[in-house]
């Protein structure tokens, strides 16, 4: 059969987006797969299902370029909320999104019926390292130890629905990420596997950083990533709770607040072009 798609990116971070409101996939993990390669198909970090909830204005589906299911993505849940207030006719400034880590609530910003960018309240982040998870001892990971690839490594360890690992570097542009990355994602220590971010402080309440996605590898953005980042350089000392803080990241700009109750993030949400997919 043909079915349409929408190709859309949160600041680099591009994934392919099929309406389910009436229409789901047999098998969305090996749809992802056969569509995010960038060579002989579509091409995209991953796919995207947007269906029908009984308890939100839509929920949420998120498949990576290697099949696995993640249970949050930052990134695209402001696409969709722009696909909901653009396509769906949904144009009201607050709707909700179901996801597999919970209701997410978005808060719109459009002009003219155009979403400009979308805020998330992404919740609490999640601390502990036994629902990260992460095999490390304690309440808390943060700037602990970790060898990887012969190493050391300090590392904060944070769940925004998916794992993350952060560790403060000099220059994350110089870092192997194509080497260092795996070595993270498949570490002992991450039962789950783990996304990992390697970040430089450029300065009170801003920050530079990197990412390899567990099932993706380097993305040029991460939602969860840049709230993840933000909620370790507060914990860390190099940021203010409560404040804007401006997350670089190699797609775009990001502004997160932290706070022990919820994480805040405000970004864009794009369209890049629609299509058919014969599947």
């Amino acid at each position: 059969m043909q079915k349409k798609f929408w190709k859309m990116h949160g600041i680099g971070n591009d994934y392919i987006y099929f309406d389910c409101f009436d229409w789901q996939p047999d098998d969305p993990a090996a749809l992802a797969v056969k569509l995010s390669d960038r060579h002989f198909s579509v091409g995209g970090d991953g796919v995207v299902l947007i269906m029908r909830s009984a308890v939100a204005d839509a929920r949420m589906r998120m498949f990576n370029a290697d099949g696995s299911e993640g249970k949050m993505c930052g990134n695209a849940i402001r696409c969709i909320g722009k696909f909901l207030y653009e396509i769906k006719g949904m144009q009201k400034p607050v709707l909700k999104v179901e996801t597999l880590s919970g209701i997410k609530t978005l808060s719109v910003n459009a002009e003219n019926g155009v979403v400009r960018s979308v805020r998330v309240d992404m919740g609490a982040a999640e601390l502990r390292p036994s629902r990260i998870p992460a095999r490390f001892e304690g309440e808390r990971a943060v700037n602990v130890p970790l060898v990887a690839d012969g190493k050391e490594y300090r590392v904060t360890c944070v769940s925004m629905g998916n794992p993350h690992c952060v560790t403060f570097v000099d220059d994350p542009y110089s870092v192997d990420l194509e080497k260092t990355g795996p070595a993270f994602e498949h570490h002992a220590a991450f039962p789950e596997r783990v996304n990992t971010e390697f970040v430089r402080v450029d300065g009170r309440n801003e920050l530079t950083m990197r990412v390899w996605e567990r099932g993706s590898g380097e993305t040029w953005a991460c939602g969860t990533g840049a709230c993840a980042v933000a909620t370790a350089g507060v914990l860390n000392g190099f940021c203010d709770a409560g404040a804007e803080i401006t997350v670089h990241l190699r797609g775009g700009d990001l502004s997160v607040s932290y706070t022990p109750k919820a994480v805040y993030m405000t970004g864009p949400a794009a369209f890049a072009f629609t299509g058919e997919v014969e599947i």
